[in-house]
């Protein structure tokens, strides 16, 4: 065997248990209680957690937008999965204008595959549907790419999907069996609001959320579910912030084949923060909310009415959020967070007893890899799965700060937080990225993951 490890106690979605784990040629080949035999490398996880590797579904590495280009790109981005448990991401391939899916894919790879750590795969941001790309589709699916995403405002930055194009892709989803995501936002009423407050002068970060209400997320929710029930089309609204979106999708649930993610910062940072010097750098879209949204998004994960738990990793430095200086509405949005995902889910979620250990698993690795058709290649810890494997340390701590994370953008939106629960090792098919809390993976050596059709939970 090329790797034991021996004494960890086992976690999956249903079970925990104390077992060993055997690998060969980048498989799981055994699970045992006391597994006999050697191995070219045998690690002692005594006292820790041994989890599948978590998916990150939502990331955004070397992406072109508003102007500049975002901070991490996929050397620097899967660096920070590996340090964060992190062994797959999905990462949006935004399609330029002139670009049909396949030429788009294609840029992707070039991005991501002579410099990714961890293994990789890609959701198509539609910016420009035609009848002729829909006829693209079934090959897009055969490249590997199985999901979608539109895009409910961004109107003014060439994003912008109407009704009819979301209703067109969620008709081809039934029939091909792909994902429809939508990034939810009333488009036309938070124009209408920022161009308000910058016409009256209101243009520092607070005024970002306060364009941006929770009933334009709520809205927007709302009608992308009635358009996944209208077709039986395959829905998924990305990073939902507040508890209006939360009661709409439980509404819906009964209806339809639909799903909903969030983020770690969505659970634990309120709008408080664009009050701060540096509350350019908490400009992201949909915004902060506040703390009564904070917990109904908890609850929403212990009730299991959202699905999975996702980043939005998408990384400016602050000489690019200070391209809007002056006016909120410059600043490009988004935060890092992929190597932050677990500690954070971990220590204010797990250990406050808001979520399970075996709910953590479920929402950042096996809801993940079914949705999003890898399951039970990825997702789960089984014989004959990938040995695509984190090991946990419950007891470990560490603070959340620029100085000890490794992303580009160099700060953290967690900045003062202390995570205690961290990991020390992952594993991708076998081969060590992170060991012992350092990087030992070779650039360039994950994989891209093809995945198949979407697998209703």
């Amino acid at each position: 065997m090329d790797l034991i490890i021996k004494g960890g106690k086992i976690i999956t979605p249903t079970d925990t248990y104390k077992a060993d784990i055997g690998v060969d040629d980048g498989k799981i080949i055994a699970i045992s209680r006391d597994l006999p035999g050697s191995a070219k490398d045998v690690v002692d996880a005594s006292g820790k957690y041994v989890m599948p590797g978590a998916i990150d579904s939502h990331t955004h590495m070397d992406m072109p937008f508003m102007g500049t280009v975002t901070a991490d790109d996929f050397e620097s981005g899967t660096a920070c999965a590996a340090y964060g448990g992190v062994t797959t991401l999905l990462d949006f391939a935004m399609q330029p204008k002139d670009k049909d899916f396949l030429e788009t894919i294609k840029i992707w790879h070039g991005k991501a595959d002579p410099k990714a750590y961890t293994n990789f795969g890609f959701h198509v941001a539609v910016t420009n549907l035609t009848e002729d790309l829909v006829k693209q589709i079934p090959d897009v699916m055969k490249a590997g790419v199985s999901s979608f995403k539109l895009f409910m405002t961004y109107s003014k930055g060439g994003l912008f999907s109407d009704d009819a194009r979301i209703y067109r892709m969620l008709e081809e989803s039934k029939k091909h069996g792909f994902l429809v995501q939508v990034h939810a936002e009333n488009d036309t009423v938070l124009e209408m609001l920022k161009e308000r407050y910058v016409k009256n002068g209101n243009t520092s970060a607070e005024f970002h959320a306060k364009s941006r209400p929770n009933f334009v997320e709520a809205e927007a929710t709302h009608r992308a579910l009635a358009l996944a029930t209208a077709t039986g089309g395959n829905l998924y609204v990305v990073h939902m912030t507040c508890m209006e979106s939360i009661v709409e999708l439980a509404n819906a649930k009964d209806f339809g084949n639909v799903y909903g993610e969030t983020c770690p910062h969505y659970l634990t940072l309120t709008d408080e923060k664009y009050l701060s010097p540096q509350g350019k750098r908490f400009i992201m879209s949909p915004p902060l909310r506040s703390k009564d949204d904070n917990a109904a998004m908890w609850t929403g994960l212990g009730d299991e009415i959202l699905s999975t738990v996702a980043t939005d990793h998408c990384a400016f430095n602050d000489a690019q959020k200070d391209m809007g200086k002056d006016n909120f509405t410059k600043v490009p949005n988004g935060a890092p967070g992929t190597e932050t995902m677990l500690p954070v889910l971990f220590s204010e979620g797990v250990r406050k007893n808001k979520i399970t250990l075996n709910q953590m698993v479920k929402f950042t690795s096996y809801n993940p890899s079914k949705i999003f058709g890898m399951y039970p290649a990825k997702g789960t810890l089984s014989v004959g799965s990938d040995a695509d494997i984190v090991i946990f340390d419950p007891q470990l701590e560490m603070e959340l700060t620029a100085k000890n994370l490794h992303t580009k953008s160099k700060y953290s939106p967690f900045e003062g937080m202390t995570a205690k629960g961290m990991p020390t090792h992952t594993f991708v098919q076998g081969m060590p990225v992170l060991y012992d809390r350092e990087l030992v993976g070779k650039k360039g050596a994950g994989k891209f993951v093809a995945r198949g059709k979407h697998v209703p939970l």
